[in-house]
């Protein structure tokens, strides 16, 4: 590996960009992946960063995958909700053309859902919560992912991380967002842990006979633990249903039989929800979210050594922005 280099966050987008390009992805694709990896190197969460970046191209070994897709809008005036058809491509460009026609219809109607179908999502998932509720929504995100997490009680992977999202408007100031798999933790927190040679904590997996482990690669060939036992269990199911049955796309021991490379790129649907919170309010009653919101947050933060959810990731972009970026060369594995 190179000796790393001191980029700012525009020249490790272009980086980014010039990479999948290179390696066959659309611009229309390609630009929307760049960005989503930046902004996760850029807010420090690495295991979204450029990490990612093989990931995407090692997806190309499927041969359904579309690199070149152009996603469609598709939406019924009666409905309040927005499908977008991913035509096998990947989650972040299916994403951009949802925003608009799902805005739209949560300000006409108060609450408006889009359901992303038949894409790869390699993603977190904080970026589309957090761009909503900078344009002043609040918004739930959901999807599912390959069959890594065992049920409570279970030995075999059978859920996703399941990973959720919930932006906040603040006005002014930074949404409060927040994104947590219903695992103990995400993937490709254990892929880097992995590959920097560290050992597990306790408690996040188990090996493939079901026995607790710290080893990373006995935890990757086992399964994930859910968080808080059953409550995540819980959650995780909702997810499945939510982001697949729901929206009639794969549960993730579906994409993981999809998955015949063993790529690890989940195939399958996103799930969100869009409220206009100027709806919220009783009729007549005069709309004060944001105050008491901010009365809520103050509160929280009155206890020493409370923070908000995404206060970290805030820090870091400042000082990302300002210092740039110390990244290695980019790799295709």
């Amino acid at each position: 590996m190179s000796d790393k280099q001191n980029l700012s966050v525009a020249e490790v987008h272009e980086r980014a960009l010039s990479q999948l390009v290179s390696k066959g992805f659309s611009h229309v694709q390609a630009d929307a992946i760049a960005a989503t990896v930046t902004a996760g190197e850029r807010d420090g969460c690495l295991s979204h960063g450029l990490f990612r970046i093989p990931f995407y191209i090692g997806a190309l070994r499927n041969e359904r995958v579309n690199p070149k897709a152009n996603p469609e809008v598709i939406e019924k005036a009666a409905s309040s909700v927005v499908h977008v058809n991913g035509h096998d491509g990947f989650c972040p460009a299916a994403l951009r053309v949802g925003y608009e026609p799902v805005m739209a219809k949560a300000k006409e109607r108060g609450i408006a859902a889009l359901a992303i179908h038949n894409v790869y999502n390699i993603a977190a998932l904080w970026p589309e919560v957090e761009f909503l509720a900078q344009q002043g929504f609040v918004a739930f995100a959901f999807t599912g992912a390959n069959a890594f997490v065992a049920p409570a009680g279970g030995t075999q992977p059978l859920f996703g991380t399941n990973p959720m999202a919930f932006g906040w408007p603040r006005g002014d100031k930074p949404p409060l967002v927040f994104d947590q798999a219903s695992s103990v933790c995400a993937r490709g927190e254990i892929q880097l842990m992995k590959q920097e040679g560290k050992r597990l904590p306790d408690g996040l997996a188990i090996d493939a006979d079901g026995q607790p482990t710290n080893d990373p690669d006995a935890a990757l060939a086992g399964a994930q633990l859910p968080f808080g036992g059953h409550k995540g269990s819980s959650i995780a199911l909702m997810i499945e249903l939510l982001a697949g049955a729901l929206i009639g796309d794969a549960f993730s021991f579906e994409s993981t039989e999809m998955d015949v490379n063993k790529i690890g790129a989940p195939f399958g649907g996103e799930f969100l929800m869009v409220i206009d919170p100027s709806h919220g309010a009783l009729p007549g009653a005069q709309a004060n979210h944001q105050a008491r919101a901010e009365q809520l947050f103050g509160k929280i933060l009155e206890q020493e050594g409370t923070r908000l959810p995404s206060e970290r990731r805030y820090q870091m972009r400042e000082k990302s922005l300002a210092e740039g970026l110390w990244v290695s060369e980019f790799s295709d594995s």
